[in-house]
């Protein structure tokens, strides 16, 4: 019997969220102040597995940091959040990566030192965690330069095994939209993107022929809509849910506690409609604090919010 939920790999960086009504820099040495700056855990990935643990998944993680402050901040953070750090790697060769975020209520911008995040490969994911787990869920992808060739085998090594896979590939910092992702897709259970990137990955203008197009790729789909919520579709059932309405803080992360909440209703057995309601409502309640994980909402929370507590 597995004794993991979820192993989720990924990227592993602190961000550094600065808040303020004016973050736009004005070069030629000149001084602006911000209004808050706080150091935080930060990555896709990690804030996602922080949202499923936070809900009651068992959850652990593979990734690659530096040997240095910043990754033994990351990692520390992670552990305290009940997640299994054992499989990941320090790597004193590497620097640790970092976002610089520059937050305002409704939308951020987002500068990314990569470091070590492209470094990691897939013949350094430890078996032994995968085969503990029942999902194998991965972040990111565009940013995984090293680990992105081997992971359609890993997704089939994991199939075999018995895990079902989900993926969120984030943004296309190259703006290509490839980088062999439809090969991974063919061992892919769930997709996760937002409503931008899953009209790019499908390059589709519209966003119900994008749906058609990925939904013919994989299973299930469970799409962010920001403001508007969320949509999810498995052949062709399409489940709506909305946005909770929460005083907004900060929405950095919003979408990974999305995707953990989705995946717990998913590895739970609940109908897609249920699923997509705890996802919603997990985006919408992780941004009432700083950060990507101080607002993230237990099971009982999210529950509550609604009205199912």
């Amino acid at each position: 019997m597995s004794d993991l939920d979820l192993l989720v790999i990924g990227e592993i960086n602190p961000d550094l969220i600065l808040r303020g009504p004016d973050l736009v820099p004005a070069f030629g040495q000149a001084e602006k102040l911000v209004d808050d700056a706080r150091l935080t855990v930060g990555a896709s990935s990690a804030i996602m597995a922080c949202g499923a643990a936070r809900l009651g998944l068992r959850t652990a993680f593979i990734g690659i940091v530096g040997d240095d402050e910043f990754g033994h901040f990351m990692l520390r953070a992670m552990a305290a959040r009940g997640i299994d750090i054992s499989a990941c790697i320090i790597d004193p060769e590497l620097t640790t990566g970092m976002s610089v975020i520059l937050s305002q209520p409704h939308d951020r911008g987002i500068l990314t030192h990569l470091g070590a995040i492209a470094a990691l490969r897939v013949d350094q994911i430890d078996r032994r965690t995968m085969h503990r787990a029942r999902h194998l869920h991965v972040g990111s992808y565009f940013l995984l330069d090293g680990l992105r060739p081997g992971l359609p085998g890993l997704y089939a090594e994991a199939h075999a095994a018995g895990l079902t896979t989900s993926l969120d590939t984030n943004w296309d910092p190259s703006g290509v939209w490839d980088g062999g992702l439809a090969s991974l897709l063919a061992h892919c259970d769930v997709l996760m993107p937002n409503e931008a990137e899953a009209r790019l990955i499908a390059a589709r203008s519209d966003l119900s022929e994008a749906l058609d197009v990925l939904s013919g790729q994989v299973p299930t789909l469970a799409v962010k809509l920001g403001t508007d919520g969320g949509l999810a579709r498995q052949g062709d059932r399409i489940a709506h849910a909305p946005s909770l309405p929460v005083p907004v803080v900060d929405t950095t992360g919003a979408g990974d506690s999305f995707d953990a909440g989705f995946l717990y209703g998913y590895l739970d057995g609940w109908s897609l409609e249920r699923s997509l309601r705890l996802a919603c409502a997990c985006g919408s309640l992780s941004i009432r604090a700083t950060g990507g994980t101080d607002g993230q909402a237990t099971l009982g929370e999210a529950l509550e919010a609604l009205d199912e507590g």
